[in-house]
């Protein structure tokens, strides 16, 4: 997932993402660039969904938007 990490039997195969990459929605134009791929996206989903653990659980090489949002929102409530 983060190139320094091995792969897992939950990581999709190369045909198994030819049959998921055009269903995928693409990054958007403009703002900041995507930090992850969006299948690397799909892998820590399919980890996720496999170990049925909890977001905070997931690998340290995961993608982790949902934390990171959380993390934001979080800091933005305890403003004044």
């Amino acid at each position: 997932m983060c190139g320094l990490c091995t792969c897992y039997s939950t990581d999709l195969s190369d045909p198994e993402w030819e049959i998921l990459c055009p269903l995928v929605p693409a990054v958007k134009s403009g703002g900041r660039p995507a930090k992850h791929s969006r299948r690397e996206i799909l892998n820590a989903l399919a980890y996720w969904l496999r170990a049925g653990c909890a977001w905070r659980l997931l690998l340290a090489c995961a993608p982790m938007w949902r934390r990171q949002a959380a993390v934001k929102e979080s800091a933005a409530l305890s403003r004044p």
